[in-house]
């Protein structure tokens, strides 16, 4: 669903492969890693506020489950909803595809994860499909925390 652009409130969509220089500038802002994001762009969400881009975030669907990955905001799009509505969007997105769970990792963000369902786990937790993504094998530090949140589907 695409909502309706109004002054001063960011649009949440789905990313296309123009959006695909300013998510990894984006990115790279927020020390976040590029690896997977071209080949998993069909699964992000992007939120545009006068044709600028100014959040992103994305699954890296792997077999029954997916990693949720690459949240991130513009400094001045922070505390105004943004990055709740983008990850909020893709856990929908993630529940509709049929997927069991969602795992990420994060450096920094271990808080904020837990109001939308997610706990803390260890790696060995997370199937392997999902560890042998590269964003688990080589992309972040072993010292990030993992957490997962189950999902609910409907038949």
């Amino acid at each position: 669903m695409i909502e309706t652009a109004q002054p001063g409130r960011a649009q949440v969509r789905p990313a296309t492969a123009a959006d695909l220089p300013a998510i990894e500038r984006l990115l790279t802002a927020n020390d976040l890693p590029l690896a997977g994001v071209r080949e998993a762009l069909g699964t992000f969400m992007v939120a545009e506020a006068d044709t600028q881009l100014v959040g992103v975030a994305g699954l890296e669907v792997c077999c029954d489950d997916a990693l949720l990955r690459s949240v991130a905001v513009q400094p001045e799009w922070r505390a105004r909803g943004v990055g709740r509505e983008l990850v909020m969007r893709t856990i929908a997105d993630a529940e509709s595809r049929g997927l069991r769970a969602l795992y990420l990792l994060t450096t920094s963000a271990e808080r904020y994860f837990p109001s939308f369902g997610f706990r803390t786990i260890t790696r060995d937790d997370v199937p392997a499909p999902v560890r042998a993504t590269e964003e688990f094998t080589s992309a972040c530090p072993a010292s990030a925390t993992v957490m997962t949140r189950e999902l609910h589907t409907t038949p």
